[in-house]
């Protein structure tokens, strides 16, 4: 018997394509946004309009979270969400490409770009441009927004943590990074017990990932909402500086917090920390982890770097010393490397470097998520501030989903990515009906069971309500 290899059904065309949609979770991202007073946030901080006409700035980035929350990764893929006209009876025409490839346009400023290169020290190559007026407004917004968030609960902690990622990017404008490729390599500073990300700073593929940290990292703690009274503080050999040890370990501190930061970072293994770690006698090592193929080991070393001031308060350092199993080499062919963290908190060495390992479910997870399913990946254009404004969409459009999990979704989603957001909510299929001058979604009663859509509106609504009267 022959089988069958199309199924037996046909398909027809509707003529009234509003009556439907494919897309009807999604508008549950717009409805986060203005219960959170999104759109009067842009409309305070975002200015490009020359003229009154046509969209505005908050319909434009509301446009732009919505697209990157469905899964588009270009300005072309608006145009899918577009199509879907039922969609548009429930949260209004949309913008198209060029309407918002316009818009990205004047978050570019070449003259910022001239200032940049003009400034550079002899020799020096590599170079991070101020950010425009409306890029600048852009990050306000988001700072904004991530204190309306934390004002809804009764979070007194904030641990930051600091790490970069690479956009690869063929574009002509893209620089080569240290990896080989071409791209960009911003830094992003997210608040752990928020699930949000407090600032970011987009930069070329060829700027050191350890130059000038420190001023984001101010920045990261000057997001922060003043209900906070515990800091903490984590990253990589990135933020392995002087201004940077000296600033978080300073409780009178510049420019910033006052009181203690707690904080692990990753040091440089120079030469002299080297041979501080070798000389740990076996005795003084404590196992911290025995993996598939090497074992982990730590030690307090005591190491001082030659330019760390006399006056200034002794930190600790961490050795680690990271040991292949029988058979196993590193790519150096040892089988024994070495690694440091350098720290000012108190507390047994193996607990602080579990501590400082979380980070890696944390930032970096933010990355992957930003990147894979946010649309951060590919840089949109070879225009360096578009760039950044399509990079900083991006986290904002992660701290939008974040907030909807936390504070109107059910529980078996708090923890969903976006793709399984998307398989869950965002496209199931509606009926839309005007009846008695109500517009009207219709949804299977077995989906509104799973992802409980009324209730995630009522919350919203509640919400909204709440911060009208705050």
């Amino acid at each position: 018997m022959k089988k069958q290899g199309v199924l037996p059904y046909v398909v027809e065309i509707l003529k009234r394509s509003a009556t439907i949609t494919a897309w009807a979770g999604l508008p549950l991202v717009l409805e986060t946004m203005r219960a959170l007073g999104l759109n009067r946030l842009i409309r305070d901080h975002v200015d490009v309009r020359e003229r009154e006409r046509g969209y505005s700035e908050a319909k434009k980035i509301e446009s732009l979270v919505l697209l990157m929350a469905s899964g588009g990764e270009c300005f072309d893929d608006i145009e899918t969400l577009k199509a879907d006209s039922g969609l548009g009876r429930l949260v209004g025409e949309l913008p198209g490409a060029d309407a918002l490839r316009t818009f990205l346009y004047e978050f570019h400023d070449d003259e910022l770009i001239e200032q940049a290169q003009a400034q550079r020290r002899k020799g020096q190559v590599a170079y991070i441009p101020e950010e425009n007026e409306a890029l600048q407004g852009l990050g306000r917004v988001n700072v904004e927004f991530v204190r309306r968030v934390a004002s809804l609960g009764k979070c007194t902690k904030a641990t930051l943590d600091h790490d970069a990622t690479i956009q690869e990017s063929h574009k002509r404008e893209a620089q080569f990074h240290y990896k080989g490729g071409r791209g960009y390599q911003p830094s992003v500073i997210y608040w752990v017990e928020q699930d949000l990300v407090v600032a970011d700073e987009y930069r070329d593929g060829n700027v050191p990932a350890g130059m000038e940290n420190l001023r984001l990292i101010k920045r990261g703690f000057a997001s922060l909402p003043e209900t906070i009274t515990e800091r903490y503080f984590r990253a990589d050999s990135a933020c392995y500086e002087e201004s940077v040890l000296k600033w978080l370990a300073n409780p009178e501190r510049e420019d910033g917090p006052k009181g203690e930061i707690g904080f692990t970072i990753s040091a440089d293994m120079t030469v002299e920390l080297r041979k501080v770690c070798e000389a740990v006698t076996e005795e003084s090592w404590e196992l911290a982890e025995d993996r598939p193929h090497e074992t982990v080991h730590c030690a307090e070393v005591e190491f001082t770097p030659g330019n760390w001031s006399k006056d200034a308060k002794p930190l600790r350092y961490l050795a680690l010393r990271i040991h292949a199993k029988q058979g196993e080499l590193f790519a150096n062919g040892s089988s024994t490397r070495y690694l440091a963290v350098v720290t000012n908190r108190q507390g047994k060495a193996v607990e602080l470097l579990r501590w400082h390992w979380q980070k890696a479910g944390t930032i970096e997870l933010v990355h992957d998520i930003s990147k894979n399913e946010l649309a951060a990946k590919v840089p949109p254009c070879g225009r360096f501030g578009a760039n950044a404004a399509w990079f900083r969409l991006s986290l904002l459009t992660y701290n939008v989903l974040s907030a909807m999990k936390s504070l109107a979704l059910p529980s078996q989603l708090s923890n969903a990515r976006p793709k399984r957001l998307r398989f869950s909510l965002f496209t199931i299929a509606g009926q839309i009906i005007s009846s008695g001058g109500k517009l009207i979604l219709r949804i299977a009663a077995e989906i509104e069971q799973r992802v409980k859509l009324i209730a995630a509106r009522s919350h919203l609504a509640a919400l909204q309500l709440k911060l009208c009267t705050d």
